[in-house]
């Protein structure tokens, strides 16, 4: 778990906010900013966009990542007003690790096919980059269904890895871009139907074709939803 106030702190808007292992806000962001420091903000609150929502990470503030902020502050308790400042950057401190990656998931979840995420679609570093786009949703979903464990059972595949599985030719699991999630603690229904808030535009679930013992949930550009036994 990421280490919150292991170093000096950071004077942001007068007020400390304590740098992080992974990356350290050193200003407050609010509607019309941009730069790195929005583009990091929004791969962590890009799971709450609201219903049918997705956010594209592409560091400008504007209306759609205040309103996610404002939803990610609300979720945790603290004051919504779409402004992300210390009490929003240490509740993002406190739940990560030191390898950016949400503390209830990890890159070893979301790549069971090989150690150095080469071989899919894109480059190796795109694919993990969109892996952990993915994991920080899964930790909105994770949260919003009461904190209960998530089981990821695949994730990344390279060509060889998803020909072996018999993956679809242009699979977004060759992109990093997805997550399939096998019941345990929420049934395949409960999570099909909580991803449709989390920004997830592809997912796929029971009553959709070979889908019946777990559910897609992908960041495809264009939504398909499909799982005619639970919406």
């Amino acid at each position: 778990m990421a280490a919150v106030g292991s170093t000096a702190a950071v004077v942001v808007g007068g007020t400390p906010a304590f740098a992080d292992g992974c990356y350290t806000w050193t200003r407050n962001l609010s509607t019309g900013t941009s730069g790195e420091d929005v583009r990091q903000l929004q791969i962590r609150v890009a799971g709450y966009p609201g219903y049918g929502g997705f956010m594209v990470i592409d560091g400008i503030f504007g209306q759609a990542t205040k309103d996610a902020v404002t939803r990610f502050q609300s979720a945790y308790g603290l004051g919504a007003d779409g402004i992300a400042g210390p009490q929003t950057y240490n509740k993002i401190y406190s739940l990560q690790d030191d390898d950016c990656t949400p503390i209830h998931f990890a890159y070893s979840e979301l790549n069971t096919c090989n150690s150095t995420w080469a071989g899919g679609n894109v480059s190796a570093a795109t694919a993990k980059a969109n892996a952990l786009k993915v994991m920080w949703r899964l930790e909105a979903l994770r949260h919003a269904l009461g904190d209960q464990p998530i089981r990821v059972t695949s994730g990344f595949r390279s060509q060889a890895c998803n020909a072996a599985v018999g993956g679809a030719s242009d699979s977004q699991h060759l992109y990093g871009n997805s997550a399939d999630l096998g019941a345990g603690a929420h049934s395949l229904c409960t999570m099909a139907k909580q991803a449709r808030y989390h920004g997830f535009n592809g997912i796929l679930g029971p009553g959709y074709p070979d889908h019946g013992d777990h559910v897609h949930a992908d960041i495809r550009s264009s939504r398909f939803w499909s799982a005619s036994q639970c919406f």
